[in-house]
């Protein structure tokens, strides 16, 4: 793994103290204190805060679509093993990346609005993906049912937040992993 860039540094440090705080109540002089820099000197980097916040959010949702599409290309057309393969990755993300899930559900009324939308399509392409293989692996559910079960899983990954700090990682990730599976409806076999 590459070392991240200062933009990407800058990007977590804000992700940190955005969920700790909430956008509004981080000023970019604690974004600079935070990143041992001053205030000002982040506008080398960034031209606002709220677009510092709405490439955190845009990236980690390309991010999903990308490696998700990847597992399920890894999978050679087996539908449980996709999905497999996608909750193992939500998993991952839901549980590395726990301050990017509260600011999405609490600053998303700060992202400017054509951010916003870019988001949205980045989220609805990332759920079409989990909602085809479950169409697939399971022929009875329509496409509403599809998509709504896929909400369903993000909403039991995304508790990380809340839920991650009773186990350990290594058992959260296995315990979210099967909870997901079971909910979906496939089996959870070896991963």
């Amino acid at each position: 793994m590459t070392e991240p860039t200062r933009r990407e540094q800058i990007l977590a440090t804000a992700a940190e103290l955005f969920a700790a705080r909430g956008f509004h109540g981080v000023s970019v002089a604690d974004l600079g204190a935070a990143c041992g820099i001053s205030g000002p000197a982040l506008y080398k980097h960034f031209p606002s805060k709220q677009a510092m916040l709405a490439e955190m959010l845009i990236s980690i949702s390309e991010r999903l679509l990308e490696v998700g599409k990847e597992r399920v290309a890894a999978a050679g057309g087996d539908p449980a093993d996709a999905l497999r393969g996608l909750v193992d990755w939500h998993v991952e993300f839901a549980t590395s990346r726990r301050p990017l899930i509260v600011v999405q559900d609490r600053d998303w009324e700060s992202l400017p609005e054509d951010a916003r939308e870019q988001v949205r399509r980045l989220q609805r392409s990332y759920i079409a993906l989990w909602a085809d293989q479950l169409r697939t692996l399971r022929p009875d559910l329509d496409r509403p049912s599809a998509v709504a079960a896929a909400h369903a899983a993000f909403g039991l990954l995304n508790s990380t937040p809340r839920a991650g700090h009773a186990l350990p990682d290594a058992a959260l990730r296995e315990l979210l992993a099967s909870m997901a599976l079971a909910a979906l409806g496939v089996a959870d076999s070896p991963r």
